[in-house]
């Protein structure tokens, strides 16, 4: 047990109330939601953008991500958050191209789409695979470490025992998911992030406050570099090039040959470079076009520029005032430092907001996750294979049923779970070699369901074999195996997530197109009737030669877009992160950057949006 920890009256109060709120939010929401699966999976296509936007950020801002940070800063440092900034370049993908794509195939899930695209047994046999390996494989692992996050917090909060916190956890957000549906989700999604937001700049000013200041901040560090506690890149945002040559080990071990691996393979090559299950499911939601476009740009801005530096600046902080993590709380490992400073520094009544702003986070992230996942089982599994013609109530049921259990198994998951930040990197690993594929299947005519099984197929098979290696190695070194944090060595290198990437991506892309040129094409027919509800544009010779385009084309200068939203995202991001850590001219130059992208994006694509 830890050191003894009590809240005040009031912080309980704060905390209560919360939790009376968000099931007063589903019970109201209930009838409504029991409706129809598409009012309970997609809130009846009615959205607008702010509140699809919004709901997209708080899916993403769960208790598991300033825990991950924290371990990302005190360990490699502030870069490491590469491993999710260089999605960005995906996910604009998503903004400019996908959104827009994914409403006008007005599908209920993402895996709908693959028998709208592909035909025959394939095609069924894909669908069903995708939705089962998404909604329990992806899903309680990704629920698992977000669940592992606010157990870590409850238990040095509340001072439990973690499989205490960790079964309080779930049944607060299960009753909440079942209760509310997709309406709930997004209604409750817009008050979780302004909690979870002013949660989190609070903590950061009054965490900078404490130790007097940026400026004083910096000089503390300073006499901890080169130690254990600060290595020489804990503050730099980008890491530096060695000095070793780009064919030795040393280099391809580095900081920067991870940081180059990021951004040169990683954003378009893993799952969700199409957008992703639950960004899609609320793509999908959105009134029309241009409030999906506008959802996912602001999604976009949010979740990179503006929610990141509060937790770094705790992160960083955390490493001043606890340069070792306490011996009791070694258990949660350099995750620990974020929580210990929210128990440090905050008295009665804000020490029960930033548990409510944890407790928010967790809820948005859970209760989608599990709408999401069952939205799979019901849609794309027992709707279409078992139980094709029941009423839209009997789904809703069996919906709260599958529910309960997908709780229960990433509850269990999360008990076993040790860093965040592992798990972070094995699901990316599971999926690194299907990005392309997912691209190329709109734009081009070749690709089939076979192209897509390979893919998938072939990065979750060297994904778990290099899991498998890692534990035998473990076992034979009598090394204690730690699930997503044993990493396999071959050839007397240590794998990291980017050595699998430079794995698995090039051997699933090689795979998958020898299998494209080896299996017959889609049938005409299927072909012809995707391209006139979506079309998308691109390589589609035999389909679009004498096409009659009834919709905006989605390609038409989508290169200078796709530049320009770059330039906006990265250079608010980097520009308010040079403000805060004082690099004045760095900060001024990014931010002239992020106005022109800006100005591109409105005069180009925005503006003229119907």
């Amino acid at each position: 047990m830890h050191d003894t920890i009590t809240l005040h009256w009031i912080d309980w109060l704060i905390i209560l109330s919360y939790i009376a709120f968000s099931l007063g939010v589903g019970i109201y929401f209930s009838k409504r939601a029991a409706s129809s699966t598409e009012e309970y999976f997609l809130s009846g296509r009615s959205l607008p953008w702010w509140i699809v936007g919004t709901s997209m950020v708080a899916t993403t801002f769960a208790a598991d991500t300033p825990l991950a940070i924290t371990e990302f800063v005190r360990g490699p440092g502030i870069w490491q958050n590469w491993f999710w900034w260089n999605l960005l370049m995906g996910s604009l993908l998503g903004v400019f191209l996908f959104s827009r794509l994914w409403r006008r195939a007005e599908v209920l899930t993402d895996n709908e789409l693959l028998e709208i695209r592909y035909s025959g047994k394939p095609a069924a046999f894909l669908r069903a695979f995708k939705a089962g390996y998404f909604a329990i494989l992806y899903n309680f692992i990704v629920m698992g470490w977000v669940i592992n996050a606010m157990a870590s917090v409850v238990s040095v909060m509340l001072n439990m025992d973690k499989w205490t916190a960790v079964w309080l956890c779930v049944i607060i957000a299960l009753v909440y998911a079942i209760l509310s549906g997709f309406w709930g989700v997004v209604i409750t999604d817009l008050v979780q992030f302004v909690i979870a937001m002013f949660g989190s700049i609070t903590l950061a000013i009054i965490a900078l406050n404490y130790v007097g200041g940026m400026e004083s901040l910096l000089g503390k560090l300073s006499e901890y570099v080169g130690t254990d506690v600060v290595n020489k890149n804990t503050l730099k945002f980008i890491p530096p090039v060695p000095e070793a040559g780009v064919t030795t080990s040393t280099f391809w071990e580095s900081p920067f040959s991870k940081f180059l691996i990021y951004i040169s393979v990683m954003w378009w090559s893993h799952h969700g470079t199409d957008g992703g299950g639950y960004i899609i499911q609320r793509m999908s939601s959105a009134k029309n076009e241009r409030h999906a476009l506008l959802a996912t740009l602001w999604y976009n801005l949010a979740h990179y520029a503006l929610r990141v530096w509060p937790w770094i600046i705790v992160a960083v902080v955390s490493i001043i005032m606890f340069p070792i993590i306490p011996e009791s709380y070694t258990e949660l490992g350099t995750k620990a430092g974020y929580p210990l400073v929210m128990n440090t520094l905050l008295g009665p009544g804000l020490k029960g907001i930033l548990i409510v702003s944890f407790l928010a986070a967790f809820m948005s992230t859970i209760d989608t996750h599990l709408n999401w996942g069952v939205s799979y089982l019901i849609n794309d599994i027992y709707k279409r294979f078992y139980k094709p013609n029941e009423s839209e109530t009997h789904y809703v049921f069996i919906g709260k049923i599958l529910t309960v259990i997908l709780m229960i198994l990433a509850a269990f998951t999360a008990l076993k779970m040790q860093s965040i930040s592992k798990a972070w990197e094995f699901i990316f690993a599971m999926g690194a070699g299907i990005g392309l594929v997912l691209i190329l299947r709109w734009f081009w005519w070749r690709v089939n369901a076979w192209s897509e099984i390979t893919a998938l197929a072939t990065s979750i098979f060297i994904t778990i074999t290099l899991e498998i290696i890692a534990y035998s190695q473990a076992i034979s070194n009598q090394e204690t195996y730690t699930l997503f944090g044993s990493a396999p060595v071959l050839f007397g290198i240590t794998l990291q997530v980017h050595h699998k990437l430079m794995i698995i991506v090039p051997m699933a892309i090689l795979t998958w197109i020898v299998v494209t040129f080896n299996t017959k094409p889609e049938p005409i027919e299927k072909l012809k009737e995707f391209y006139t509800r979506v079309q998308p544009g691109g390589w589609w010779g035999p389909i679009n030669h004498d096409f009659d385009h009834t919709m905006q084309p989605v390609t038409k200068g989508i290169f200078v877009l796709w530049l320009a939203g770059i330039l906006m995202i990265y250079g608010f991001t980097f520009g308010i992160g040079n403000l805060i850590f004082q690099n004045y001219a760095s900060s001024v130059l990014l931010f002239g950057c992020a106005f022109t992208g800006t100005y591109l994006v409105w005069n180009r694509n925005l503006s003229k949006l119907n």
